[in-house]
């Protein structure tokens, strides 16, 4: 038997029942997202995009390697056919993993500039905004692999282009509701 989000629910209670037996908070922290995430693995056999494959990497972390046993060692099927299947699927997600560190430093998952290189190009001071910029960067390295540093630049450029209209559209908006 299974229900939804047990995921979820069965992390919040390794948390609490670790805490219980006084584990140390690295190794609840961890164990807790092995719980949570131990599920992600079975929409591979939908497809991933090399972006969905580099997010996994990415949001696995340092438990990459304990996932991917943790997955293979979650296989309860009496179905010899469907467990050799289940098997290998993370052999294939493992080499492809494998294809595409060789390919783009996967580690590396960092747009090619930093927060001061942001600041610098939009003439802004640190702050929120800083973040929102690199995180949109991410996001875009996630998706289309590596970038250059005049990609990075350009697609920069089109993010804040499109910010500042929002904003400017919000304060037009503003303005609007209260000469109304």
């Amino acid at each position: 038997m299974s229900f939804h989000h047990h995921d979820v629910v069965g992390a919040r209670m390794t948390r609490h029942r670790m805490r219980e037996l006084r584990f140390d908070k690295q190794t609840t922290k961890d164990v807790s997202e092995l719980v949570r995430m131990h599920l992600r693995f079975h929409t591979y056999k939908q497809g991933w995009t090399d972006a969905a494959v580099r997010r996994y990497v990415r949001d696995a972390g340092h438990l990459y390697e304990k996932l991917n046993a943790l997955t293979r060692a979650d296989v309860t099927t009496g179905n010899p056919k469907r467990a050799a299947r289940i098997q290998r699927r993370v052999d294939e997600l493992e080499e492809r993993v494998e294809r595409l560190r060789e390919q783009e430093e996967l580690e590396a998952m960092r747009p090619p500039i930093d927060g001061n290189r942001i600041m610098s190009h939009l003439g802004i001071r640190p702050g929120p905004v800083v973040g929102e910029a690199w995180n949109h960067l991410l996001e875009l390295r996630l998706d289309r692999g590596a970038m250059s540093e005049a990609e990075a630049l350009a697609a920069l450029d089109v993010w804040w282009a499109e910010r500042q209209a929002r904003e400017d559209g919000a304060e037009v908006d503003a303005a609007t509701d209260d000469g109304a």
